[in-house]
C-alpha cells in the first residue's frame, strides 16, 4: 500500500503523517504516522489538512488508507492519560482544530465522496475513522473492533451512534461492550462495511470503486450525504422538509444537463459528469 501509481503524484514532506497521491480527479490520503496510525490530535489534524487540500484541488472522490502494516490500532493513549490526571474529558487544551465528534461530522459533511480502504487491524478510533467514510471496503483477513472497553472506556467519538445506525442497537451494544475483534466478511454480512475483498485485490477493488464514485454527478453526491446526514439525526420528517433547499444546486448544474442530454440521445447509464 505504499508505493503510489505510476501516474501518480504525491503531494508530502519529510515529516508528513498523511500523503496525498493524485490519480486523476481521484485523492488517495495514505497515513503513515508510525508505528500504528493512532488517533489523536496529530493524525486528526493531518488528516484534515489534507481533506481540505483534496477539496481545494477538485477532487471528486478520497481514498483514505494506509501505509503501514495495519490502517489504524486505536487512539493515542496519552491524550487518555492526560485527561486522566486532569480529572476531564476535556479536549479544548490538545492543540487540535476539531474535536472528536466534529471530527466525524466534517468527514460526514463533505461534499466528495470518502471511501475507507481498510487492510491489518483496524480498532476504536481506526474504527471511527472508517464509519465516517461513504464507503468501507476491507481486506478480507482485516480483524475490525470496537476495543475501548479493554481500557475501561466506549467509544469517544461517536463510534457507538454510528454503529447504530448501520447495525442497530443490540450488535452495536455487543462491538461496544464485548470489545471483540470481528473479521471483516462478518461485518460486511451484518452491515457495518460495505464489501470485503481478498488482501491482494485491495487496491484494485478500492480504486475501482473510487473512480466510480468520481465519475458521477459530484453535486448531487454532496446533496445525498446531506440528505442522509438530515434523515439519520433528524428524521425522515426533516428530510423531507430540507429536500427542496438541498437539491436546488442540482438544477443549475452541468451534470444533469449532460445527464438528461445523454439519456435521451444515447439512453441510460452513459452520462459524462464533470462534476459541476
Amino acid at each position: 500500500m505504499n508505493a503510489p501509481a505510476k501516474n501518480g503524484r504525491v503531494v508530502l514532506s519529510e515529516d508528513a503523517l498523511v500523503t496525498r497521491e493524485q490519480r486523476g480527479n481521484i485523492s488517495i490520503l495514505t497515513m503513515v504516522y508510525r508505528p500504528y496510525n493512532l488517533l489523536g490530535p496529530k493524525l486528526i489534524n493531518a488528516i484534515v489538512e489534507k481533506v481540505e487540500e483534496a477539496q481545494k484541488d477538485g477532487s471528486r472522490a478520497i481514498v483514505i488508507r494506509s501505509g503501514l502494516r495495519h490502517f489504524s490500532a486505536g487512539a493515542d493513549l496519552d491524550i487518555f492519560d492526560k485527561r486522566v490526571s486532569e480529572g476531564s474529558g476535556d479536549q479544548t487544551n490538545e492543540n487540535r482544530r476539531l474535536t472528536g465528534v466534529e471530527f466525524l461530522r466534517f468527514m460526514e459533511l463533505l461534499p466528495i465522496p470518502l471511501i475507507a480502504s481498510v487492510h491489518g487491524v483496524c480498532l476504536g478510533g481506526g474504527l471511527e475513522l472508517a464509519l465516517s467514510c461513504d464507503y468501507i471496503i476491507a481486506a478480507s483477513s482485516a480483524k475490525i473492533g470496537s476495543v475501548e472497553a479493554t481500557l475501561g472506556l466506549h467509544p469517544l467519538l461517536g463510534g457507538i451512534q454510528r454503529q447504530v445506525q448501520r447495525i442497530g442497537a443490540q450488535r452495536a451494544k455487543e462491538m461496544s461492550m464485548l470489545a471483540r475483534r470481528y473479521d471483516a466478511p462478518t461485518l460486511e454480512k451484518w452491515g457495518l462495511i460495505n464489501l470485503t475483498v481478498p488482501e491482494e485485490s485491495l487496491e484494485s477493488a478500492t480504486m475501482s470503486v473510487a473512480e466510480e464514485f468520481a465519475q458521477g454527478p459530484t453535486l448531487a453526491h454532496a446533496a445525498t450525504k446531506q440528505l442522509v446526514h438530515v434523515a439519520v439525526n433528524e428524521g425522515v420528517d426533516a428530510a423531507d422538509e430540507a429536500m427542496a433547499r438541498i437539491q436546488a444546486p442540482i438544477w443549475s448544474s452541468e451534470d444533469l444537463k449532460a445527464g438528461l442530454a445523454s439519456f435521451r440521445k444515447n439512453g441510460p447509464g452513459l452520462a459524462k459528469f464533470a462534476g459541476r
